[in-house]
């Protein structure tokens, strides 16, 4: 019973990163379908983006100052410039191409085109982790830097004061939706994922999201599915996955060759020298004589 128990144990516990990234992609999908009514009823993306971000600010910020106020690492200027750059090209510049091309396509399509996008944002992210480990601060950081640079770039392209409105309708659910879930929840598991598995794991769930999405679109917004963006979204899955492959194994190439040579002497390197000390050993015993210490 014990020895059961261990295995279940033990098999949740593996399993724990598949489950969060599947979660993180209905997440994400429902993300989609609320975003995409939303912007069909008129809110400006540039607006959206700063709602959601000011959202996730204030939900994950309260949680890090307090429960990592003691874990909480000094702030460099590469760190901050990290920061920077990761607010930059996610709350900033991914967020509003992505939510442009939601508003004048479908969310199947939006998802389908974003699987095309470099795991770039994953790889410094997974940096940044290294050298700022409290995982709450910095994905609070994160969004906050993501808030002030979304404010600075609506301010910008939108002129009018009346974009700014918003009521208790389905563009405050789209804001809150995607600032609670997809911003701060989704930004600090997949900080916890890509610290335990690496970015690599986390990117290969990107194509779960297009599937879930492509059902709940044909039956919440009666879209339409054709076989020709059928066949594309397979050919895209292909080559992100073709890439991951690579990386993958690219990976594991580093990881062999940063093992020091005692150790793949060990593991089998050089099987035949250790065979020979070993028979070595044995006529020095047969011959009553004991083997020499050096």
């Amino acid at each position: 019973m014990e020895g059961r128990r261990g295995c279940l144990s033990s098999f949740m516990h593996n399993a724990r990163p598949y489950i969060a990234m599947i979660c993180l992609q209905f997440g994400y999908a429902g993300m989609n379908i609320i975003t995409k009514v939303s912007l069909n009823r008129g809110m400006s993306h540039y607006v959206l983006v700063v709602y959601r971000h000011a959202f996730a600010t204030a939900v994950i910020a309260p949680f890090a100052i307090v429960l990592e106020r003691k874990v909480r690492p000094k702030m460099t200027f590469l760190v901050f410039m990290q920061i920077f750059l990761l607010g930059l090209l996610g709350p900033v510049i991914d967020q509003n191409l992505y939510y442009a091309g939601l508003k004048f396509t479908s969310p199947t399509f939006s998802c389908a085109m974003s699987n095309m996008l470099p795991a770039m944002t994953f790889v410094m992210a997974a940096v940044t982790l290294k050298r700022y480990p409290a995982h709450m601060s910095l994905t609070s950081l994160v969004v906050f830097m993501g808030t002030l640079q979304s404010i600075a770039v609506t301010f910008v392209v939108e002129h009018k004061a009346s974009v700014w409105s918003i009521g208790w309708d389905m563009n405050l659910l789209a804001a809150a939706y995607a600032g609670i879930v997809s911003s701060s929840i989704a930004y600090y598991v997949q900080g916890l994922v890509m610290k335990k598995r690496g970015p690599v794991f986390v990117t290969a769930f990107s194509p779960l999201m297009m599937i879930i999405v492509a059902i709940m679109g044909s039956f919440i917004l009666a879209e339409k599915i054709y076989f020709g963006g059928i066949i594309g979204s397979v050919l895209i899955v292909a080559g992100l996955y073709s890439v991951l492959w690579g990386k993958y194994k690219e990976f594991q190439k580093k990881e062999v060759e940063e093992i020091p040579e005692p150790l793949k002497l060990c593991n089998g390197g050089d099987n035949q020298a250790l065979a020979k000390i070993e028979e070595k050993d044995i006529e020095m015993q047969r011959s009553g004589e004991a083997p020499r210490l050096n």
